[in-house]
């Protein structure tokens, strides 16, 4: 599933210029945490939501749904940022060959096995 979705993120990150020489792995991780540090942002605004920066058009300001005349309105919030991110790990996967839905599915069998708040950790 995700290893599909994996693929076509790459080939339009490619479409768009973004692998035209190899790109270096920190760099990459660390665009994948500007992506998170943004949604900081949006929570700290208050901004738990999808919603639509319309400075393209006439009116200039921010909606919840996009109006017919806000066709170029970028969206926005705390679920955008979590989606950048989560692109930015496909595709890396997608220009790597990694197998993610394995990766998720052999972690997620591991972690049903740890014990309750493992490592002692406090929240």
């Amino acid at each position: 599933m995700l290893n599909k979705l994996a693929i076509e993120v790459h080939e339009n990150a490619k479409a768009h210029g973004w692998w035209e020489k190899e790109r270096e792995f920190g760099t990459l991780l660390m665009l994948m945490t500007s992506e998170l540090a943004e949604a900081m942002e949006e929570y700290r605004n208050g901004r738990n939501y999808t919603w639509y920066n319309c400075e393209h058009c006439p009116r200039r300001e921010h909606c919840h749904t996009i109006p017919s005349q806000c066709l170029q309105a970028k969206p926005e919030g705390i679920p955008v940022e979590l989606a950048d991110c989560i692109i930015r790990i496909l595709d890396y996967c997608g220009a790597k060959g990694i197998d993610i839905d394995e990766a998720i599915r052999i972690k997620h069998e591991y972690n049903k096995t740890r014990p309750y708040r493992h490592g002692g950790k406090q929240i």
